[in-house]
């Protein structure tokens, strides 16, 4: 009987522990915390940045002491309209390093751990729609979520707290006040519709509409099974100015995804050693990982050459294998879009064929090509295609997430490419700006950072920067001027071009534009454009180039141009005749421009309004010279035009 009891005492004390363990885990992964009580008088989206601890790091540094932070951002919606894919900007101001955040990701698409110090804006993920209590009857796990945020902040130590400046919500349609405090830890703010803002959508409709912006990237699942499904990657340019040129797409799988199978474009790395030796080689067995193309957490993709359009294993895919080439829809429509399919395999617990989550953190970039910063996926409408058998009906995707990403100038950021000015009035070429693509990292360099760049003589353009420098001092002895000691650095661009005012008479005026490729890379199908803000209006002919006037903005003052067919092609530097005395030569492309006065009355060429303001190379904006030809040397203007014209002529004749 003693037996009996005792073994029934301890098998109940196991059993509690047990239980008592499993609801401790239960609560903690499934129950969401009560809101603040300041929550119940907001009748909008209620927002609190809570800090919640913090301590010292190493290293001690008493100028710049890093501290460990935990923090909770909490959304909640007590409006009456469901809130599609939630965002919230927090404005950091203490240097943050933010190494977590659950429930959430970086709205501009950086992977963690990332610097947030000039603050940042949260997505909703997995969970990115908050439901009302209206149509949940007040359940808070539909209604709000808890992002646990942990990462180091610099500079703030007990008993101060490091709380952002300011929290809002960064939806369209809110208006937000400034965030008030709730004690020492805690700041709060209650964000309400506008009502003055139309959204072009109703509350009812089941997805967000289709966003513009310079670049969307549409994700389509078009077959879906219970371990895998089949997505429809489409790239499409839409900024008349951007394009790409060798692409590459990286994107975070989220829940331990990888990529089977691909056509119409191809891992950057292929290799399956993270399935093999992870959870997924545990959890697949039988499937042979030889054949799988790449495990990485952050996979990089890669466009495939035109060869492989039509091979059978790769390519038949519409729109893929052009070298990661995307061109503006005002250059070729055709050519503004690229495609490209995969076969994702996932893990548990999403081994159903409705259970889709698409990879966040979406990042595209080329050489030579404009920064593009890309927002969350966004789930829209699904997607449809033109029946593959050529029946007059569509085919609807499984479901459909679009990426909007716009083009940016990162802060610090240096242009790839450079403007030189000349003119037949002045016999000196103004030339890139010192240090205009970025200055040399070597520090043992023997040339000035902030020295202005020198007055070259004409043929100088035709000469790698390093080949400049006897010809740059002995034109200045022969003009008379002095040079700094040490001379300027080199602009480093790898694309110059050369800005030539070339006549001015009664009724029209000329340029002539330069082209020159100091880089091993060619461009094929290049353009360039030129903002000119008094000068558009006369715009008349290109005689090498295709060019054409258009509006950009609602305002008609950009001249685009590209090559005409056998000219569409600029080559990469190539060695001179003779590489042992002879300097590298660049590729390029030349013409000239023709322009009236009719519709420009009054224009002052000599005064600089016959230069641009603005100068664009493949989307990629270009660095100007500060300053113009001055009209002083008249007397040598025929000489002037004579000795460019002849110079470049000589030079291409000889290279070609």
């Amino acid at each position: 009987m003693a037996f009996y009891l005792n073994y029934n005492t301890h098998f109940f004390f196991k059993f509690s522990l047990l239980f008592s363990l499993l609801s401790f885990s239960f609560s903690q992964s499934d129950v969401v915390e009560a809101p603040s009580p300041a929550a119940d008088s907001c009748n909008g989206i209620f927002l609190s940045y809570a800090y919640s601890s913090g301590t010292k790091l190493k290293p001690t540094d008493p100028t710049h002491q890093p501290y460990r932070f935990e923090s909770v951002l909490t959304v909640l919606n007590n409006g009456d309209e469901e809130l599609k894919s939630w965002k919230v900007s927090v404005e950091f101001q203490n240097d943050e390093f933010l190494v977590s955040a659950s429930n959430a990701v970086l709205a501009d698409g950086t992977s963690l751990p990332a610097n947030v110090g000039n603050g940042t804006v949260f997505a909703g993920f997995p969970m990115s729609d908050l439901k009302t209590a209206i149509e949940t009857a007040g359940d808070l796990t539909q209604m709000q979520v808890q992002v646990q945020l942990l990462g180091t902040q610099f500079g703030v130590a007990a008993p101060d707290v490091p709380l952002p400046k300011n929290i809002q919500l960064a939806n369209d349609g809110f208006i937000c006040p400034k965030a008030s405090m709730q004690g020492k830890n805690e700041m709060q703010v209650c964000c309400r519709k506008d009502p003055k803002f139309k959204a072009n959508f109703t509350v009812d409709e089941e997805f967000l509409p289709k966003q513009s912006g310079d670049l969307t990237i549409m994700y389509d699942v078009t077959r879906t099974y219970d371990s895998n499904y089949w997505a429809q990657v489409t790239v499409s340019n839409h900024n008349p100015l951007g394009r790409l040129d060798n692409w590459k797409l990286s994107f975070d799988w989220m829940r331990d995804e990888f990529i089977y199978t691909m056509k119409g474009a191809y891992p950057y790395v292929v290799d399956s050693s993270d399935c093999i030796f992870g959870t997924q080689g545990q959890h697949y067995r039988d499937l042979d990982f030889a054949n799988v193309l790449n495990c990485e957490r952050r996979p990089t993709i890669i466009d495939l050459p035109p060869t492989k359009a039509n091979d059978t294993t790769l390519g038949l895919i519409p729109n893929c294998c052009r070298n990661g080439s995307i061109l503006p829809p005002s250059m070729d429509p055709s050519k503004s879009s690229s495609v490209f399919q995969m076969q994702v395999f996932k893990m548990p617990p999403d081994l159903n064929r409705s259970e889709l989550s698409p990879p966040q953190n979406w990042k595209i970039n080329g050489t030579l090509n404009p920064d593009y910063k890309c927002g969350p996926p966004i789930r829209v409408s699904p997607s449809q295609f033109p029946d593959p058998s050529g029946l007059p009906s569509n085919t609807t995707a499984v479901a459909s997430w679009q990426v909007v990403c716009n083009i940016t100038q990162p802060k610090g950021a240096s242009p790839k490419c450079c403007v030189s000015f000349s003119s037949y009035y002045n016999d000196s070429v103004v030339p890139c700006r010192t240090c205009a693509c970025g200055c040399p990292s070597n520090t043992a360099r023997t040339c000035s950072t902030t020295a202005p760049a020198v007055l070259l003589p004409p043929e100088a353009l035709l000469f790698p920067f390093e080949n400049r420098t006897a010809m740059a001092q002995a034109w200045a002895d022969l003009k008379h001027r002095t040079v700094p000691n040490p001379m300027p650095c080199g602009d480093n661009c790898g694309v110059s071009i050369n800005w030539h005012v070339l006549t001015d008479y009664s009724r029209g005026w000329s340029a002539r534009i330069t082209i020159f490729n100091w880089d091993e890379t060619a461009f094929p199908d290049w353009f360039a454009a030129v903002q000119m803000d008094k000068a558009t209006r006369g715009f008349q002919k290109m005689y090498s180039f295709n060019g054409s006037a258009v509006e950009l903005n609602g305002v008609n003052n950009t001249i685009i141009m590209q090559g005409l067919p056998g000219l569409n092609y600029i080559v990469g530097e190539t060695d001179g005749a003779n590489p042992k005395k002879d300097p590298r030569v660049p590729g390029k492309q030349q013409t000239v421009i023709s322009f009236t006065k009719k519709n420009t009355p009054g224009i002052n060429i000599a005064a600089g309004e016959g230069f641009p303001s603005k100068v664009f190379f493949n989307g990629e904006e270009c660095a100007l010279p500060s300053v113009f030809p001055t009209n002083n040397s008249n007397r040598e203007g025929f000489t002037t035009i004579l000795s460019i014209f002849l110079a470049v002529f000589v030079f291409i004749m000889l290279h070609q």
